[in-house]
């Protein structure tokens, strides 16, 4: 059943950041990054993901981060692709859509799209495919045309 309400604070953000990771980590395609190339603790992770998505959506707390530098790190590591960022939205849109509905979850989904795009675009080079092969992800290249509105 959809949530029938808009996201409202940090209390929202942390179950759906918490649902939305949890489901992240056990996802065969994007998982490994987590929780073998980056190690993340959950934990750890939270609070600082949290203060970048409250930052983003209601302009409330402080995120003075680098988000860039952690993802190059992973890049480095074992290349992203636009169907690990593809999966990242898939994923992101579902529990964002599965927990509220309104404007700022809206925002939140757009947010994420743009944010995927971003990373793609600065780690792959700006020339990079966006499309994706293979089954199971949001292919970024139909993205393009949310972005662009």
């Amino acid at each position: 059943m959809r949530a029938s309400r808009d996201v409202r604070g940090r209390d929202d953000l942390d179950v759906l950041l918490r649902r939305f990771y949890t489901a992240a980590f056990a996802d065969p395609l994007i998982g490994p990054f987590f929780t073998e190339v980056a190690g993340t603790d959950l934990e750890v992770h939270l609070p600082r993901i949290t203060d970048f998505w409250e930052r983003a959506l209601f302009r409330t707390a402080d995120y003075g981060r680098d988000a860039f530098a952690p993802h190059a790190a992973l890049h480095s590591a074992r290349p992203l692709t636009a169907a690990h960022f593809g999966r990242w939205v898939q994923l992101w849109h579902a529990t964002v859509d599965g927990l509220h509905t309104g404007p700022l979850a809206e925002r939140a989904k757009a947010q994420g799209e743009r944010i995927a795009l971003a990373m793609l675009r600065r780690l792959a080079g700006p020339g990079a495919g966006t499309e994706g092969t293979g089954g199971g992800f949001v292919p970024l290249a139909a993205l393009r045309l949310r972005s662009a509105a």
